[in-house]
């Protein structure tokens, strides 16, 4: 038996080796005319997932690969091996493809003595096509008995090694080639992504926002506090910036006349890097003329509702062991509001810095010199308020101080029309009028 795990831990020279050989058998191929890298198409008809889901068992009972095979189903699958047990003249191994995994049974006597011999040299890693019919084997486990087999692409790279994984956080963020092999759940992550996007772009789409793209090098850094990337433009022989935020350009599509606009781009900081922040990002900003921050909560909320509902199936969704209740109506505060439900402190009855500036002491809120009433307000928020935010909840009215870009309130011109929603006391970045 082959198994696909070596031992966790190898000295320099013995991955060399290991290595070295993987790069040997592929110079054999080549010799003996069997490039796999010569191969430029394979016809795929099912995949993993699909054929399991939907195996029949023939009439007259399960004949377990060995019978009479003309009612079988036959597929054309391929994908990586990821196990493979040698027996004699007859083994199994699991190939994962797109939706999973699926275990394959080849034999000399169905593909041949040569092509079978070639099957026992293939590594952890190669990927394969197998043409050949589904059957259940006595263990119940639906397979692919193998027909005909092709070495679509030699791995000259080892694998993690599977009984430990890839765990190391770092390798997984900078090789997600590698985490998606090895951590097949994270695939999930990327297709319900791309669905999340999908159905934003729908919700908005249908309610007349049309989708745009604005430029990525900017000749001023704006639309948020970040520090950029600095690039340079030959031509013009001037410094540019990668962007920091979306806001400047969409702005000014508004002053232009288009007054529902969105994009979903990249966006640059040249800043810190931990689970919250990366130096790029995709950012989804989008503006309404002839609307208050209401109008724009009321969009917010019916779109994070309908995108959980299509993707999901639900507008409940579990954070670890707390349950979310998306179809809920959200939960709007005032900033200062919610400071004094968990605080007790009341913002709107403090007048002076050096009020702020005691209750932050009394409080053990450390602030800064340069702090100005809502920054303190802010730091309190911070310290006192964000983890209570489980549920669904829009923070309005933040102070001036902390807001330069909103508008401010007309019957309170020291706070302004933004909000910022949070859930599970994480904030989903910030809006404003």
């Amino acid at each position: 038996m082959e198994n696909n795990i070596e031992a966790p831990e190898f000295t320099t020279e013995e991955l060399n080796e290991m290595l070295q050989i993987r790069r040997n058998k592929l110079d054999e191929l080549k010799k003996a005319g069997k490039n796999p890298f010569e191969i430029t198409k394979f016809d795929v008809t099912h995949y993993s997932e699909g054929v399991i889901s939907s195996y029949v068992e023939p009439e007259g009972g399960e004949e377990h690969g060995e019978g009479d095979e003309s009612a079988l189903p036959v597929v054309s699958v391929a994908g990586r091996i990821m196990l493979k047990r040698i027996m004699g003249k007859a083994s199994f191994f699991h190939i994962q493809d797109k939706e999973g995994k699926i275990q394959i049974y080849i034999r000399s006597n169905d593909v041949g003595a040569e092509a079978y011999q070639d099957f026992k040299t293939y590594d952890i890693g190669d990927i394969v096509g197998i043409k050949g019919t589904v059957f259940k084997t006595k263990t119940g486990e639906i397979t692919i008995k193998t027909k005909e087999i092709v070495l679509l692409c030699k791995s000259l790279q080892l694998l993690p090694e599977k009984r430990h994984g890839l765990k190391d956080l770092d390798t997984r963020y900078r090789q997600r080639y590698v985490d998606l092999i090895v951590n097949p759940e994270v695939r999930d992550v990327f297709v319900k992504r791309s669905q999340i996007i999908k159905e934003v772009r729908n919700y908005l789409d249908n309610r007349a926002f049309i989708e745009v793209e604005t430029p990525v090098l900017h000749s001023i850094a704006g639309g948020a506090a970040a520090r950029p990337f600095i690039t340079h433009h030959n031509t013009l022989d001037i410094d540019m910036y990668l962007r920091i935020a979306l806001e400047l350009h969409l702005k000014r599509l508004i002053v232009g006349g288009l007054d529902r606009v969105y994009e979903i781009g990249r966006v640059f900081r040249n800043e810190g890097m931990d689970p919250k922040h990366n130096p790029e990002f995709t950012l989804l900003e989008l503006y309404q003329a002839y609307t208050d921050y209401n109008g724009m909560m009321d969009i917010t909320e019916g779109m994070i509702r309908h995108v959980c509902n299509v993707v999901n199936g639900t507008g409940k969704i579990m954070f670890g062991d707390i349950e979310i209740d998306l179809d809920k109506p959200f939960k709007r505060v005032t900033m200062s509001g919610a400071v004094l439900e968990y605080s007790g402190v009341d913002f709107t009855k403090v007048k002076s810095l050096e009020e702020a500036r005691a209750l932050a002491k009394e409080h053990h809120i450390e602030y800064e010199e340069r702090h100005a009433i809502g920054d303190i307000l802010n730091l309190f928020f911070e310290e006192y308020v964000e983890k209570n935010l489980v549920q669904p909840t829009f923070v309005m009215n933040h102070p001036v101080d902390i807001s330069p870009l909103a508008k401010r309130m007309p019957e309170n011109p020291e706070y302004t029309e933004r909000f910022e929603l949070f859930i599970v006391g994480r904030k989903f970045d910030c809006f404003k009028s």
